[in-house]
């Protein structure tokens, strides 16, 4: 049953969407790793862009529903 569910949850990505959530992941990794190694200005810097790629998925998708 948990594989048909992972297999309706990847469904309901496009490859793209898939790409830019991997950044998102990625990009809040990298940015606790620059928290916890003392550097928080890096942190900041790095982990504000985790919002911005998810609201490109958003305008993405909103513009792909008005054509």
């Amino acid at each position: 049953a948990s594989d048909v569910y992972k297999r309706q949850f990847i469904k309901l990505f496009k490859p793209f969407e898939l790409v830019l959530l991997i950044m998102v992941l990625t990009t809040i990794v990298v940015s606790e790793l620059f928290f916890f190694n003392d550097e928080p200005l890096k942190a900041v810097f790095l982990g504000l862009w985790a919002p911005t790629i998810l609201l490109f998925i958003l305008i993405f998708n909103q513009k792909k529903k008005e054509l």
